[in-house]
């Protein structure tokens, strides 16, 4: 969806089952009182229990929203596949995409990370520093579709930077939805999903 070198999206993964519930409420918090009983979750829970644990100026990981800030990523390849989680189909996993102007626009309460969220040399940014975003993270890193590199180890832990969202995000902020293959935007559009915001990009999946 990014038509030159500018980062200009955030990606949260999801199970096509839970986007009639996000249609709904939008993105929120586990703890929230709209929770979905029947989430069908797809991370590594053992990640995020870690995340929990971690603490970015006073406020602990778990309390945001995370968004990727490029597809493809280390931790999808980890979902396909079945690693540590259940494993998913391509065409179960929805990218939901939000526009980081948006973000910017309406001041909405947020931080970001040029890296691994748990890793040690991430560094992580205040929201008034979203609008130089290109200058502290760079956009070949997070669209590669490799990150094995024997000349840059670090390549990885670059390629998973996060846009995190404080609390909730109203649906009101998904510009589009990437998908699979047909039968998932099929699936969408019986969800009520307006068939011009749905893309079908399988080069986002392995």
């Amino acid at each position: 969806m990014s038509s030159n070198k500018n980062i200009k999206y955030g990606f949260r993964m999801v199970h096509i089952d839970n986007i009639p519930h996000i249609k709904e409420y939008g993105f929120i918090l586990y703890s929230s009182s709209n929770a979905s009983k029947s989430y069908k979750p797809i991370g590594d829970s053992s990640i995020i229990n870690k995340r929990k644990e971690k603490i970015i100026a006073g406020i602990s990981l778990n309390q945001y929203i995370p968004f990727y800030l490029g597809p493809r990523t280390p931790m999808l390849f980890v979902i396909q596949n079945g690693y540590r989680v259940e494993k998913q189909l391509a065409e179960d996993i929805v990218y939901c995409v939000i526009k980081i102007e948006d973000i910017i626009k309406d001041k909405i309460e947020c931080i970001f990370s040029d890296g691994h969220a748990l890793a040690n040399l991430t560094d992580f940014y205040t929201q008034e520093k979203l609008c130089d975003i290109n200058e502290l993270i760079n956009y070949d890193d997070i669209y590669t579709h490799y990150w094995n590199s024997e000349s840059d180890i670090d390549l990885k832990r670059r390629k998973e930077a996060e846009l995190l969202i404080k609390d909730k995000l109203d649906s009101k902020y998904i510009c589009g939805y990437v998908v699979y293959n047909e039968n998932a935007k099929l699936k969408l559009v019986k969800f009520g999903i307006n068939e011009n915001m749905i893309i079908i990009k399988p080069n986002y999946y392995f």
